[in-house]
């Protein structure tokens, strides 16, 4: 009898697994002008809060807030490209190629440090300690973006972790397959003993549960 797995109800789109949609949608992206911080709003979708920032040319726009930014204060003191800023600054909100936007270290208490720079490249070493070259007219954000500490706060109820882990999209709590019905997973029910089923690599996505193409199974004599 064929079990349709959890990934596979995942992906089929039902209520139950729906990531909801957002109406907050806002697109964070650098103006040559510089603007003036008027509020913080939080995005359900990111950890850093942002700041809204209403530009001199009278628009209106989003970056993400780094710490110490306050009401009142002017992005272009924050902002800047990558050959104006001096080596060995902490760096965050980093554009991938000139006005592509911030694409890497968006997340809280992620940096990135300004390792050298030349009329040609500029080379940044990453929190995983890879470095990378990029043009030196791509812009970066001068600091480390706000909440760092967001994991020192444990949760006091599994349904804060519950509602955080549906924001998301994730399936919470996460139950093991032998824990289930013999209808739900292939290594449920109490029939048997622990399945050791090994998968093809090749597998699709919803049906690589257990041992994904192991070289040896079976107690090793």
């Amino acid at each position: 009898m064929g079990k349709r797995l959890i990934q596979q109800r995942r992906g089929k789109g039902s209520h139950t697994f729906r990531m909801p949609s957002y109406r907050f949608k806002p697109s964070l992206q650098y103006k040559d002008c510089g603007g003036t911080v008027v509020d913080f709003v939080k995005d359900a979708r990111r950890n850093a809060p942002l700041a809204k920032v209403v530009y001199d040319d009278k628009t209106k726009g989003y970056i993400i807030a780094p710490e110490g930014l306050k009401l009142g204060d002017r992005t272009d003191s924050r902002i800047f490209p990558l050959s104006e800023i001096n080596e060995g600054t902490s760096i965050s909100s980093i554009e991938t190629y000139p006005n592509s936007g911030p694409k890497l270290c968006r997340t809280s208490g992620s940096f990135a440090v300004l390792v050298s720079r030349s009329q040609k490249e500029c080379i940044i070493q990453l929190p995983s300690k890879k470095l990378i070259k990029l043009n030196p007219k791509c812009k970066a954000m001068t600091g480390i973006p706000a909440g760092e500490g967001r994991k020192e706060k444990p949760f006091m109820k599994a349904g804060q972790r519950y509602y955080l882990m549906h924001l998301r999209g994730k399936h919470y709590p996460r139950t093991s397959g032998t824990k289930m019905n013999i209808v739900s997973h292939p290594y449920g029910g109490s029939g048997h003993g622990k399945v050791k089923k090994p998968v093809s690599r090749h597998a699709p996505p919803g049906r690589k549960v257990g041992k994904v193409s192991p070289k040896r199974t079976g107690k090793k004599k």
